[in-house]
């Protein structure tokens, strides 16, 4: 015993400190305390660096201090975000036989006859905002709250508490399957830990219990099968990641190099190419049909899209290049182009990925820094980026030579300044200096890999 704390006390000493740390911020601050979150974020980041640093091979050690440090926060109540609320409700909607697609928290609170336990309690937690509006949350998700509704449906600890178990299983899942994946492309098998370690995703997955972490774990474990070859089971995981949040969506065109090798002369390899990448995108699109097929109706469908259509032509938050773009607008028509921009800049998103798809070669490495790269600039050019949204940029850069989604993970703290201000204002030099950081980053990635891609990928 002696013996092993003689060896391993900086790095017992780092993680205890860690932990009480994350106790602090699980059970005592409130998110409007931004100089305490900002404080306590940025030294997690420093003792989860040297964490790593200290055992870069005992990765019994660093998988023990990732569940520890997720444990920690089993039985909190979530102080960053209130969308959790809306995942209880939605869940107990279900439970008892009602679509959640199809009413609206604020109509059954208003008449007063809501059927499930803690309506009000709910309706409050969520907020005015989330409450007048139809879930979107798509049916692998609507899964999860069921399950906590199943579960625990007449208390909200309880219900968090078991989402939270989901998501800590999830991560469990997203390790096993990096490991592999890692290991497969001969890569260090350590960096999976920048992920399991992040306190980024353990303050914002199971701390705040945002179910990116379900969505990175099938994204994972899907392209751990599809290098191995297994590529039916590995589009019914892909399609189950569109399940739980539908940005994998995104990822689609960039498979087409994966199967067609246009550089083949032999037209018979070619087609053989195209069928079997027309059947992996049906099983991909077949599964993702499955799961929403008991919702499906026409209420449901107008529904669904009109809430994903707000979150580009009505909300704003954390925005990088498309803040650049407002204010341009305002400069030249005098108002905010949201509106206008919503709708031209994902068309500009979808060019970029089909550039993407073609500037690289079938190889794995090549594909996860496409569907990196291309999210990335989903994500820069979007009017809403949630800071849990960059989960999936950073899985994916663990596999590859980038490192600025760490960057980002660590300076998207800033964007919670808004939370400062009693009518949510978000400080935009706070904001520049986040996307700053991110782009000089990404720009010194670029250059030192002579391009978008290393030739050894």
């Amino acid at each position: 015993m002696l013996d092993h704390w003689k060896h391993h006390r900086f790095s017992i000493l780092f993680i205890f400190v860690a932990a009480l740390l994350y106790w602090g911020f699980a059970y005592e601050i409130e998110r409007e305390e931004t100089t305490k979150v900002i404080g306590i974020w940025v030294t997690l980041f420093f003792l989860s660096y040297k964490i790593i640093q200290s055992n870069p091979n005992n990765w019994k050690l660093l998988a023990f201090t990732g569940i520890l440090f997720r444990v920690i926060f089993l039985f909190a109540i979530p102080n960053l975000s209130q969308d959790f609320y809306r995942f209880i409700w939605d869940g107990r909607m279900l439970l008892e036989g009602f679509n959640p697609y199809l009413s609206l928290p604020e109509a059954w609170i208003a008449n007063g006859n809501a059927p499930i336990a803690e309506a009000q309690a709910l309706y409050e937690g969520m907020g005015q905002l989330n409450g007048s509006h139809y879930t979107n949350y798509p049916p692998i998700s609507q899964l999860c709250y069921l399950i906590a509704a199943v579960g625990s449906s007449t208390s909200i600890l309880g219900s968090a508490i078991l989402l939270r178990v989901i998501i800590i299983l999830a991560d469990v899942g997203t390790f096993y399957f990096g490991m592999k994946l890692l290991k497969a492309l001969h890569l260090p098998e350590k960096r999976i830990f920048w992920y399991i370690l992040n306190p980024f995703i353990i303050i914002e997955l199971t701390g705040n219990l945002h179910f990116e972490a379900v969505m990175v774990f099938f994204i994972v474990w899907s392209l751990y099968l599809l290098h191995k070859g297994n590529w039916l089971w590995a589009a019914v995981l892909l399609g189950l990641s569109v399940s739980v949040k539908l940005i994998p969506l995104l990822f689609l065109p960039l498979f087409f190099r994966k199967f067609v090798d246009l550089k083949q002369g032999n037209p018979r390899n070619l087609t053989f190419g195209l069928l079997k990448l027309t059947g992996f995108y049906c099983l991909v699109l077949g599964t993702v049909f499955l799961t929403f097929a008991p919702f499906l109706s026409y209420d449901f469908l107008y529904n669904f899209k009109k809430t994903i259509s707000l979150w580009f032509q009505t909300f704003e938050f954390n925005a990088s290049i498309y803040y650049v773009v407002r204010w341009v607008g305002f400069q030249i028509v005098g108002w905010n182009i949201i509106g206008t921009a919503g709708k031209i800049l994902p068309l500009i998103t979808i060019s970029i990925l089909l550039i993407l798809t073609f500037l690289r070669n079938k190889m794995t490495p090549q594909l996860i820094t496409s569907m990196l790269l291309g999210i990335s600039v989903y994500y820069f050019l979007s009017t809403t980026v949630h800071p849990w949204y960059i989960a999936v940029p950073l899985v994916l850069c663990i596999f590859t030579h980038y490192r600025f989604p760490i960057v980002w993970s660590l300076a998207v703290i800033l964007s919670y300044t808004a939370y400062a201000h009693p009518d949510f204002k978000e400080n935009l030099s706070l904001i520049g200096l986040e996307y700053l950081a991110v782009f000089a980053m990404l720009g010194w990635e670029i250059y030192r890999n002579e391009g978008l891609f290393r030739s050894d990928q």
